[in-house]
C-alpha cells in the first residue's frame, strides 16, 4: 500500500473538487480506498477494459473480494457509526454486479491518476519500524514493571513504618516498666495513667500487627507480578528472537535490544530489591525466597542472545563472524574477565541442552572470545570475528535425505556472576540453524533448507523440527517477502504471479481455482525436478530473484516487468492487443532468464504471439535490458499501451564519442533472427537447383538443409 501511503501526504493539498472527482462518493468514496488500500495495490487492474469481456468472470470475483473485505473491516470497526457507514459503502458496491468490468476499469483509473499525482515508490527500508502490536504490548509491559516498581516502594516504606512503631513500642514497654516501679516504690495511684499508657501500647502492637499483615500480603503480591512480568518479558524475548528468524526471509526485523534491556535491568533489580525485603522479615526459608531465587536463575540464564546470527549458510574453511550479547552486562561482578567458548552441535544435542555435549561433531577455529563492555552503546558482547569450521561430522542419513538437509547450530557457553549474587551461574544460548557446505555449488540447496526452517517451523519447537507440508499461501508469503527483500524493492508479486507460481510448483498448468489451501510439500519445493526441466522449483525461483536483484530491481520496482505468467495467460491479454505489444516476463524453461513476448503478424495476415529467446544474467551484463529493448524495433508499446520510449528512455545509453585515440568507436546492437517466411521458401522451392549449386560451390552441407 506505497502508493496509498504517498498519496494520503498529498491529498492535504488538493482541492476538494480533485478528491471528490478522483474517489466518487457514490460509487468509490475515499473510505474504500483507505480501509483496502492494501489488497487493491496487490492486484494486477491494468488488464481489464471494457472491451474485453472475457475477464468478466476476474472482474467479479475482485468485485467479491473488495465487498467482502470491506463489511469483514466494517464488522471489525468500534465506532458503531464508522460500522454501519462502511456497511452501507459496500451495499452500494453490490450496484457494479450488472457491471463488473466497470468496476474493474474505475479502479484501474484511479490507480493510474494517483500515480500521476505522486512520485515513485520511494526505495526499501532494511530496518523498518516495530510493528504496532509490539508497541502496544511493550507499553503495557512496562506500565506493569512502573507498577511493580511503586509495590516494591511501598513495600520499602511499610518496612521502615513498621520499624518506627516497633521502636516506639520498645520504648513505651520500657516506659511502662519503669513507670510501674516508679509507683509501687513510692506507694503513689498512677492507675490511670498505667491504664492509659496499656492502651497505647496495645494500640501500637495492633499497629505493627497491621503492617506485618499488609507486608506479607504486599510482599507475595509483588513476587507474584514480579513473577507475570518477567514471563512477559521472557515471551517478548522470544518474540524477538522469533523475528529474527524469520528476518532471513525478509520479514521486518528491529534488531534494537536497548529497550529490553532495559527492562531485564529492571527486573533483576525488582528481584534484588524483594529478596533484600526477605531478608529483613527474618524470612530465609520462606517459598517466597525459593520462588526469587529461581526467577533470579531464569532471568540470568534468559538474558544470554545471540545478537548478530552467523551465516546460516556455512562453507568450511571460510570465515565467519557472529556476535552474543549479554542483557545484564552491567551487572557482571568486575574482577575475572568472562570468556564465551563456542561449538557446534548437531540437532540431537541441541535438543538436549542444559547436559554436557556428547561427542565432538566439528573443530571451530577462534571459538572463544572475551564478553567486553561498551560504554558508547551500553551493551555488553562477544564477538567472534574470524570463527571457521575446520571439519565437520555428519550423521548418518535418512533415505534420500542430503547433506544440504541436516542441520547444525552453534552453542555458546560462559560461567557469570553477577553483583549481589553469592554463586556462579552457567549460562548458554544456541544460534539458529545452520548448514555446513564444503563447496559452492551445495549453496543454493542449503538456502533451501534455511528458508524453510525459518518460514515454516513452530516458535516453541523442539530443534530443528518442521512440517513436511505447508499450506499455499504460506509459501506464497514466504516466496514474496523473500523476493522483496532479496532484490530490495517494495513492489509485491500480484495475484497472477501468485496464480503461475502455484501452476508451476503443483504442476498443474490448467487449474483455474485457488490454491491457498492445497499442500505444498518439502520435496516440491527443492527435492523434485520440476516436470520435462533438470533443476528443482527452488532453484528456478532463486535463478529469477538473483537476476532480478542484480539487473532487473529498477525495471521490477517501476512495474515495468510482468514477471510470473504461464503461456495460457499470455495468450489471452495480447490475443487482441496492436502489432508491436509487448511484456516481460520471467523465462519458464531457463534458470535465472527473462524474455520477450510480443504480438506479431502472422503469415496468414493474422496475428502470433512470439516469444523472443531469453537474456541471462551475462546477456545483461553485455547489454542492458533498456538497450535491448531499444534495439528490437519489432516490439512499440509496453502491455497494455505504453509507448517504450516513454518508459524505458530513461534506461537507454547513449552512443560513446569519438575519442582522440585514433580507433573509431563500436557499439553492440540486438538483433532478431526470423523464419523464413512461406512465400520465400516457396521461391526457394521452384528454384531448388541453383541455391543447392551454390551451397555446393561454398562449401556447405546440403544435407544440414532441408529443401522439400
Amino acid at each position: 500500500m506505497a502508493q496509498w501511503i504517498q498519496m494520503t501526504q498529498m491529498l492535504q493539498r488538493l482541492p476538494y473538487e480533485t478528491v471528490s472527482s478522483l474517489y466518487p462518493p457514490n460509487s468509490f468514496p475515499i473510505e474504500v480506498r483507505h480501509y483496502i488500500a492494501e489488497w487493491i495495490e496487490n492486484q494486477r487492474w491494468e488488464d481489464f477494459s471494457i472491451e474485453n469481456v472475457e475477464l468478466q468472470s476476474q472482474a467479479e470475483n475482485l468485485l467479491d473480494q473488495a465487498i467482502t473485505i470491506l463489511q469483514t473491516v466494517a464488522l471489525q470497526n468500534a465506532n458503531v457509526v464508522e460500522r454501519m457507514k462502511l456497511m452501507q459503502m459496500s451495499r452500494n458496491m453490490d450496484l457494479f454486479r450488472q457491471q463488473p468490468l466497470k468496476f474493474a476499469v474505475m479502479v484501474r483509473d484511479i490507480l493510474r491518476q494517483e500515480r500521476a499525482l505522486v512520485p515513485r515508490v520511494s526505495p526499501y527500508v532494511n530496518n523498518p519500524a516495530p510493528s504496532q502490536s509490539y508497541q502496544m504490548r511493550d507499553l503495557v509491559n512496562m506500565q506493569d514493571v512502573d507498577h511493580l516498581v511503586l509495590k516494591v516502594l511501598n513495600l520499602q516504606e511499610i518496612r521502615k513504618s513498621m520499624h518506627q512503631v516497633q521502636e516506639e513500642l520498645n520504648w513505651e514497654r520500657q516506659n511502662f516498666e519503669s513507670l510501674q516501679a516508679t509507683f509501687q516504690q513510692n506507694g503513689l495511684d498512677g492507675k490511670s495513667e498505667v491504664q492509659k499508657l496499656q492502651a497505647h501500647i496495645k494500640q501500637l502492637e495492633y499497629n505493627v500487627q497491621a503492617l506485618t499483615t499488609k507486608q506479607t500480603h504486599l510482599l507475595k503480591e509483588c513476587v507474584d507480578s514480579l513473577g507475570n512480568c518477567q514471563t512477559r518479558f521472557i515471551d517478548r524475548l522470544k518474540d524477538w528472537v522469533w523475528d529474527q528468524r524469520k528476518a532471513a526471509i525478509g520479514f521486518p526485523f528491529d534488531d534494537n535490544l536497548n529497550p529490553l534491556q532495559t527492562w531485564c535491568e529492571q527486573l533483576l533489580g525488582m528481584n534484588g530489591n524483594l529478596r533484600q525485603e526477605l531478608m529483613l522479615t527474618g524470612e530465609m526459608s520462606s517459598d517466597l525466597q525459593e520462588r526469587l531465587s529461581q526467577l533470579l536463575q531464569v532471568l540470568i540464564q534468559s538474558s544470554f542472545i545471540v545478537d548478530k546470527q552467523p551465516p546460516q549458510v556455512i562453507k568450511t574453511q571460510s570465515k565467519f563472524s557472529t556476535t552474543v550479547r549479554y542483557l545484564l552486562g552491567e551487572k557482571v561482578a568486575p574482577g575475572k574477565p568472562v570468556m564465551v567458548k563456542a561449538q557446534i552441535i548437531n540437532e540431537m544435542q541441541a535438543r538436549n541442552l542444559g547436559s554436557v555435549p556428547g561427542d565432538n561433531v566439528g573443530e571451530l577455529i577462534n571459538n572463544s572470545a572475551v564478553l567486553e563492555h561498551n560504554l558508547a552503546t551500553k551493551s555488553t558482547c562477544a564477538n567472534f570475528r574470524n570463527m571457521s569450521i575446520k571439519k565437520i561430522k555428519r550423521a548418518d542419513r535418512k533415505g534420500s535425505e542430503s547433506v544440504t538437509e541436516e542441520k547444525f547450530a552453534l552453542l555458546f557457553t560462559a560461567e557469570i556472576t553477577i553483583t549481589g549474587c553469592d554463586t556462579p551461574y552457567r549460562i548458554q544460548v544456541i544460534s539458529q540453524p545452520v548448514v555446513v557446505i564444503v563447496h559452492g555449488s551445495q549453496d543454493n540447496n542449503a538456502v533451501a533448507t534455511i528458508i524453510w526452517d525459518c518460514a515454516f517451523s513452530e516458535r516453541d519447537r523442539i530443534p530443528f523440527v518442521v512440517p513436511e507440508r505447508v499450506p499455499w499461501r504460506m509459501m506464497y508469503n514466504t516466496l514474496n517477502s523473500k523476493f522483496t527483500s532479496e532484490v530490495g524493492t517494495q513492489h509485491n508479486l500480484d495475484q497472477y504471479n501468485q496464480h503461475f507460481l502455484a501452476q508451476k510448483i503443483f504442476d498443474k498448468p490448467d487449474y483455474a481455482d485457488d490454491f491457498s489451501n492445497m499442500m505444498v510439500s518439502w520435496a516440491q519445493f527443492n527435492k523434485e525436478v520440476l516436470p520435462g526441466r533438470t533443476f528443482t522449483f527452488w532453484q528456478w525461483f532463486e535463478g529469477v530473484m538473483e537476476l532480478t536483484k542484480k539487473h532487473l530491481k529498477s525495471y521490477w520496482s517501476e512495474g515495468l516487468i510482468f514477471g510470473f505468467i504461464g503461456k495460457q495467460h499470455l495468450h489471452l491479454i495480447l490475443k487482441d492487443r496492436p502489432n508491436g505489444t509487448f511484456l516481460l516476463r520471467f523465462s519458464d524453461s531457463e534458470i535465472g532468464g527473462i524474455t520477450i513476448a510480443y504480438v506479431s503478424p502472422s503469415e496468414n495476415g493474422g496475428q502470433k504471439i512470439q516469444n523472443i529467446q531469453p537474456f541471462s544474467k551475462r546477456d545483461l551484463e553485455i547489454r542492458g535490458l533498456g538497450d535491448r529493448i531499444r534495439d528490437i524495433e519489432h516490439i512499440t508499446y509496453l502491455y497494455p499501451e505504453y509507448p517504450k520510449r516513454d518508459v524505458f528512455g530513461k534506461f537507454y545509453t547513449e552512443p560513446q564519442l569519438s575519442t582522440n585515440t585514433g580507433y573509431i568507436p563500436v557499439s553492440l546492437q540486438l538483433r532478431i533472427e526470423h523464419w523464413i517466411s512461406l512465400r520465400c521458401l516457396k521461391l526457394i522451392k521452384h528454384n531448388i537447383q541453383p541455391i543447392k549449386q551454390f551451397f555446393f560451390y561454398s562449401g556447405m552441407q546440403v544435407n544440414n538443409y532441408n529443401f522439400d
